[in-house]
């Protein structure tokens, strides 16, 4: 077994250990889009099948959602020769994201808000008890920093999540593992890659310049990624500001008012009526 694909089935065994991602029974439905990570998710999902000490199923779903061009041979293909179970699923989105879209505007929110819908029907459809995803690690940190930069939210990709609805549970076992190391594994088994611009919609800018942010910084400091995907596990709730959270926790004793005392406000009134700030703007 190459290096590469030896870490990768330690990587997913870790996860689906860390956060009961495979269980005793799971109909596990895959969603193959044809790029890299899918196929790199379904094959490793195969693999830990095969050696997991208990039994679970999986289904290869792909989604044609009727972008031109798009090879609708291709998986089928595959999937038959290698012998796995799965199911095209077509829908055609990609004409009502043209019409609700204006030209020039990126189609990727609205195209994968519809793509999963199908998904979630299809996994009922299938008796499905777990829909697994192909993000990775990187996916998980770029989003967690889009999120800090752009959304004001100190929030990632977990790796287990339950729907709005409480009917499906998503999962993604592939949450420690490196894009390089796909990037490796998917040109060594040769995966038939179908490629994601179909739609012509490009990536996200502001995906783009944290990607090249943190291949900037990790230039510098190889360590980065390793970094920030530790400190999701390592949330310290006692250095943050959410004041709901810190309340679940239990962590707002210190901050519990005697009702007597006033409340502390960034002006006092002073003898003579006027205000003396607490905060001096010009204090180092």
């Amino acid at each position: 077994m190459a290096r590469v694909e030896q870490r990768l089935l330690s990587q997913v065994a870790r996860a689906s250990a860390d956060f009961a991602l495979l269980e005793p029974g799971d109909r596990v439905m895959v969603a193959v889009s044809g790029g890299k990570d899918s196929h790199a998710l379904l094959y490793l999902l195969r693999e830990i099948a095969r050696r997991a000490p208990f039994e679970f199923s999986l289904v290869a779903v792909n989604v044609d959602q009727g972008h031109p061009g798009f090879p609708k041979t291709l998986l089928p293909e595959y999937f038959t020769r290698e012998g796995y179970a799965f199911e095209i699923v077509e829908e055609d989105t990609y004409s009502i994201v043209k019409e609700k879209v204006p030209a020039g505007k990126t189609t990727c929110s609205l195209c994968s808000r519809l793509r999963r819908g199908i998904l979630y029907t299809t996994a009922s459809r299938l008796g499905a008890t777990k829909i697994a995803l192909g993000h990775h690690r990187d996916d998980v940190i770029e989003t967690l920093l889009l999120n800090l930069f752009f959304s004001g939210q100190t929030k990632a990709m977990p790796p287990r999540l339950r729907s709005d609805d409480g009917r499906h549970v998503v999962i993604r076992p592939l949450v420690y593992a490196a894009e390089a190391d796909l990037t490796t594994f998917a040109e060594e088994q040769a995966f038939p890659i179908i490629p994601c611009d179909l739609c012509g919609s490009q990536e996200h800018l502001q995906r783009k310049r944290v990607k090249a942010l943190l291949a900037s910084l990790e230039a510098e400091n190889p360590n980065v990624r390793r970094n920030l995907i530790a400190a999701l596990g390592n949330v310290r709730p006692t250095h943050l500001l959410d004041q709901g959270l810190r309340a679940r926790l239990g962590l707002v004793e210190a901050n519990e008012r005697d009702e007597a005392q006033p409340l502390l406000t960034l002006g006092t009134a002073s003898p003579l009526g006027t205000s003396t700030p607490l905060l001096d703007a010009d204090a180092e």
